[in-house]
């Protein structure tokens, strides 16, 4: 297992006006599976390929536990990258493209023919190999390119995009065969992905980047619970902002004042703040009475599972979400008692 440590790495292209990564610091610790995240263009993949040895920095330094890897070459790194296009030789069958690393290596005919049957059997193709990438499915070749990646049994494994291709259903597989072996293996991965939910399920810690940036670094949870920025919060699918004053346990704001007690209070920002809080957080209609304003609903819409209601508060309106499951369906129209619970409440900086 290896530990990662990304130390004010920077990039710069020619002709760029601004660095496509800025002054971007982090430590990975081994065996972590961590997801860069963030919208297009915000310098995930830059990022992604500095660590394999794709590009080079034009400043700062990446450390292999205690090891500077930047005047090693690529293939001598130990940083292993499995692309967003697979990239498989189409020329040669599918046994031939997993045993490829160890070829060049040196390795024994043998000893290959042994390692290529265990990792397809890792990946869950097992009869496979005299195939050529051709007769494969999308989810099959990802499958293929992992093992690729795995059986030169690198230190750091690197995935761009890896279910990006790949229909909803195969999604799932892969996520499930990305963890599984990801656990077993105890491999340290990093892989790049624009989707807030695939961030979630698949990671144990989030580096959220906007305009080459890193904005936070975190669990999936605390990017629920403790978003740092407004933008943050909407990037994890946050709709309702209140704009107020928090003084020490409350938050003052145009429609009442909420009391504020979340778990890490002490961490959050005093003054002009933007209170926010998740739409399956709110509750309607409940028999506590703090925290809590009188709304009208101005539409609902159901969606299966739940239903989502918008509510005018005075001057705002916020998003609520409701078990599909629960007794007395309310409709647009209906007066409604909207409670904020003073856990739930989160604040973000004006």
């Amino acid at each position: 297992m290896t530990r990662v440590t990304l130390d004010s790495i920077c990039k710069t292209y020619p002709g760029g006006d601004a660095p496509a990564v800025d002054n971007f610091s982090l430590e990975i610790d081994s065996g972590r599976l961590v997801a860069f995240l963030g919208p297009s263009g915000c310098g995930k993949t830059t990022t992604l390929k500095m660590i394999a040895g794709l590009i080079k920095p034009s400043s700062g330094h990446i450390h292999f536990d205690d090891e500077d890897i930047l005047p090693i070459p690529a293939e001598r790194r130990g940083a292993v990258m499995v692309f967003q296009n697979y990239l498989l030789f189409p020329y040669m069958s599918v046994g031939a493209n997993v045993g490829f690393g160890l070829k060049m290596r040196g390795v024994h005919k043998r000893e290959i023919q042994k390692r290529v049957a265990d990792m397809l059997a890792l990946v869950k193709l097992p009869d496979i190999a005299k195939r050529r990438p051709s007769q494969l499915s999308g989810g099959q070749q990802q499958r293929v390119a992992l093992a690729r990646a795995l059986i030169t049994e690198p230190r750091v494994l690197l995935l761009d995009e890896p279910l990006s291709n790949l229909d909803a259903h195969l999604r799932d597989e892969m996520r499930e065969l990305i963890l599984s072996i990801q656990r077993e293996l105890a491999v340290t991965t990093v892989f790049v992905t624009h989707d807030q939910e695939e961030a979630v399920l698949l990671a144990d810690q989030i580096a959220l980047m906007f305009d080459g940036v890193l904005r936070q670094f975190a669990s999936p949870a605390e990017f629920y619970q403790r978003p740092i920025s407004q933008r943050a919060a909407r990037f994890f699918g946050g709709v309702n902002f209140i704009a107020g004053n928090r003084h020490d346990g409350a938050v003052q704001t145009s429609i009442g004042d909420f009391q504020f007690a979340p778990a890490g209070k002490e961490n959050a920002p005093s003054g002009q703040v933007i209170m926010t809080i998740r739409p399956e957080q709110i509750g309607l209609n409940e028999a506590a009475s703090d925290n809590t304003v009188a709304g009208r609903i101005r539409e609902r819409i159901y969606v299966g599972r739940y239903t989502r209601y918008k509510i005018a508060l005075g001057e705002h309106e916020v998003e609520a979400v409701r078990s599909a499951d629960l007794p007395g369906a309310l409709e647009a129209g209906d007066a409604v008692q909207v409670r904020f619970p003073p856990e739930r409440i989160w604040v973000v900086p004006a």
